[in-house]
């Protein structure tokens, strides 16, 4: 997962959110030294981002090492051109550098 653009705690505000025990030991454990906090906000940032168009390519084709065909099963969101893919409809899944499975539309590879 690729950092957002960081405010300093002191602008931040406080908020009060309950979690599953779980839930919050498996954060914990994905995390890493990033803090589960930090890792909370970059989530809701990457989805509030996704969802409200203010979308930015977090990945670029030099990310990519290897993609599979695929079909969405439900609507996403290419990670390279922003494009939305269709549930049904034709994609790849592009394995980044890092690891990450991605979206990607079958024309975002073209040369």
């Amino acid at each position: 997962m690729h950092a957002i653009t960081r405010t300093a705690t002191t602008d931040m505000e406080v908020t009060s959110i309950r979690l599953e025990k779980e839930l919050k030991d498996k954060l914990k454990e994905l995390s890493g030294s990033q803090g589960y906090q930090a890792l909370i906000r970059d989530i809701l940032w990457n989805y509030v981002q996704q969802k409200s168009g203010d979308w930015k390519p977090l990945f670029s084709k030099n990310d990519i090492r290897v993609s599979i065909t695929a079909t969405a099963q439900k609507e996403e969101r290419c990670v390279l051109t922003g494009q939305s893919i269709q549930p049904k409809q034709q994609m790849l899944l592009g394995l980044t550098k890092t690891g990450d499975m991605v979206p990607l539309t079958i024309e975002s590879l073209a040369v």
